[in-house]
């Protein structure tokens, strides 16, 4: 397993608790992926560590949360580079050598705003949307080789970009944190924030043999909320 982002210290905090708890073999690569060179680089440093990644996962941070004409066109072609581009980036430079190999999984992990759009999330919802697209046309490009595409759609998880959005949400509002937190859990039926590890296992899922019929899908992870089928 190799992780990669922008910070070398979580980065080394993470790979070394993953080692501890699992035993396996884990390593990290810096970088950026809204970054060209950054991407390629990335992509070079497996194919030689580990002959190309079988298991891409693409799990891009969120942009500023706001309404949609707040978003700036600066803010719109950043967002565009981290949610759209730089993991299409990614994609496209491991896809050939797992089609070579007759393995692969494309896991980019997207939001249940692209079917249910937050009006606070817009730039979210825009481009995770466009990212959902393109793993569709992926799926079925490369499907026959063994090589499946899907997403996951994480609903309300109990992570630092949760309290970043609902921060917001009550300074915008006027409100506070709790407040907000309450009546964002209120509208999930299990009554809860979801866990990491509970995306962590529908990922997991779908990187798996087991899923391997499983191609083109949204596999949503939301306890419940989204409304539509």
């Amino acid at each position: 397993m190799v992780l990669s982002g922008r910070h070398a210290d979580t980065l080394a905090t993470v790979t070394a608790e993953l080692r501890t708890a699992t035993g396996a073999q884990v390593d990290y690569l810096v970088g950026d992926v809204a970054d060209p060179r950054s991407a390629e680089s990335i992509m070079a440093e497996l194919a030689e560590w580990y002959d190309g990644p079988d298991v891409l996962v693409l799990n891009a941070g969120g942009p500023p949360p706001g309404p949609i004409l707040d978003v700036g066109d600066e803010q719109w072609r950043a967002a565009f580079e981290l949610l759209v581009l730089g993991p299409l980036r990614l994609a496209r430079l491991a896809l050939p050598g797992m089609a070579a190999r007759g393995f692969g999984r494309v896991i980019a992990v997207t939001s249940t705003a692209v079917r249910q759009p937050q009006p606070d999330l817009a730039a979210s919802v825009v481009l995770r949307s466009a990212m959902t697209s393109a793993a569709k046309l992926l799926s079925r490009e490369y499907a026959y080789s063994g090589v499946t595409v899907n997403c996951v759609a994480p609903g309300p998880t109990a992570t630092d970009r949760r309290r970043q959005i609902l921060s917001a949400r009550a300074d915008r509002l006027g409100s506070t944190y709790d407040a907000q937190d309450d009546a964002d859990t209120a509208t999930v039926p299990a009554r809860r924030a979801g866990q990491p590890e509970e995306v962590g296992a529908a990922i997991a899922f779908l990187a798996s043999a087991a899923a391997s019929y499983v191609n083109g899908t949204v596999l949503t992870v939301d306890g419940g909320r989204t409304e539509t089928v």
